[in-house]
């Protein structure tokens, strides 16, 4: 599966699903988040299914541990490919979403790319940003989660950390720098290099004049990187190991 996952960060289901029909041929993947989902719920999920894309439901669910299971067991249902909880949630939260069945990749969100040390200190964190997305990062490991969502900054420390099938996902991606609401950025060949499996890029990819065009050039500038492709769902080997993975 192709790294790059195309944030479909638009207001109207219209706008998304033309998104989809021009990149499909270039990302496999698309982020869906809370706009879209809450206005559109499943039957737009199922519109994006239809036309060959798998989803990433960034939902972001943080609750009591049955009802995160509910909403993971929901998401399974829809089909998507990955859904996101708070590593926040706890332990126990973690790892009732984890023994769902048949259920979709579970990625535990660890420290938001807005956020900053001086933010974690204001909600009683003291550890650096660093040390605390790799202490949430260990839990999620733990509890059985497929990965998380980091910046690019802590992305070889959680690999080493927890080992190379342990997904990381890292948000806050841009072709350049740039001013606006996330802080820890970084490139797309940064991401690679640093050990990412996917990145997610929103608005250099939507607000092109040329979506089709930039994601080729994402790709282009991606040529040298080292990079063990994904599991993807079309691989009949990849459900098998995934489900031996979930029963241990």
């Amino acid at each position: 599966m192709k790294p790059l996952i195309v944030a479909l960060d638009v207001e109207t289901d219209h706008q998304a699903l033309s998104l989809v029909q021009k990149l499909k041929p270039h990302v496999d993947l698309f982020k869906v988040g809370p706009v879209l989902f809450l206005k559109y719920g499943g039957a737009l999920l199922k519109e994006i299914r239809s036309l060959g894309a798998d989803i990433f439901l960034d939902m972001k669910f943080h609750d009591i541990p049955s009802v995160v299971a509910k909403a993971v067991e929901r998401a399974g249902e829809w089909g998507v490919y990955s859904a996101t909880l708070h590593t926040a949630g706890g332990v126990e939260m973690m790892k009732e979403a984890a023994r769902v069945p048949k259920r979709p990749l579970l990625w535990g969100v660890t420290v938001l790319t807005s956020l900053e040390h001086k933010d974690l200190l204001r909600m009683g964190v003291t550890r650096q940003v660093k040390d605390q997305v790799l202490h949430l990062a260990k839990l999620a490991m733990t509890s059985k989660l497929d990965g998380v969502i980091s910046s690019v900054e802590e992305a070889r420390a959680i690999k080493k950390a927890c080992g190379r099938g342990f997904q990381v996902v890292t948000p806050g991606i841009r072709l350049a720098k740039a001013t606006d609401d996330q802080k820890r950025v970084q490139t797309p060949r940064a991401a690679v290099n640093e050990g990412a499996d996917f990145f997610v890029m929103g608005r250099p990819v939507i607000e092109s004049p040329d979506p089709v065009k930039t994601v080729q050039e994402i790709y282009q500038s991606l040529t040298s990187c080292r990079r063990k492709p994904a599991p993807s769902r079309l691989d009949p080997g990849f459900r098998r190991g995934d489900d031996e993975r979930r029963s241990n």
